[in-house]
Formats: structure tokens, C-alpha cells, sequence
């Protein structure tokens, strides 16, 4: 029988995480209503131009979600440089 794996993960880590991945979901909820909403405004010739509207919105937060995962990666990486001490034995 193997051993379970264990992860160390600090508390503050794990609280950033959270947080990030709850701005990601409403990031993905947004795209979804702008696209759905915008899709039904197609349906009408008066209101195309604002289906079109919504369409562009969805593409700019489809954009918005590799920066919503870089941001995250960077206060990660900042908060575990802040609490690891620099002068580490795996420096190279």
C-alpha cells in the first residue's frame, strides 16, 4: 500500500486561491450572460446593434480570463516570496 500524498499548502495560499478562482467563476458566468443575452437580441432587427454590444462585452472577458489566471500565479508567487526566506539551499 502506498503512502497518501501530503501538499503544505499556507493558509494565506490557500485563502488567495479561493478567492481568485471565485473572481474566475463570475468572470465565466459573465461571458455566459453576455453571449446568451446578446444571441436573443440577434433575434430582433431593432435590437442587433445591441446583441452586437453584448457579443463584443463577452469578448473582452473571454480576454480578461488569462489575465484573471496570471494574476493569480503573481500574488501566489508573491506571497510565497515574502514568507519564504531568501537565502534557500535550492538557489542555484
Amino acid at each position: 500500500m502506498t503512502d497518501p500524498l501530503t501538499v503544505t499548502i499556507g493558509g494565506e495560499e490557500l485563502v488567495i486561491r479561493q478567492r481568485w478562482e471565485v473572481v474566475s467563476i463570475v468572470n465565466d458566468i459573465l461571458i455566459a450572460v453576455w453571449f446568451i443575452i446578446g444571441s436573443i437580441l440577434f433575434f430582433g432587427e431593432s435590437t442587433t446593434t445591441a446583441g452586437t454590444w453584448l457579443f463584443l462585452a463577452g469578448s473582452i472577458e473571454l480576454l480578461i480570463r488569462p489575465a484573471i489566471r496570471l494574476s493569480r500565479r503573481l500574488h501566489i508567487r508573491r506571497v510565497r516570496s515574502a514568507t519564504t526566506p531568501n537565502d534557500s539551499d535550492d538557489d542555484y
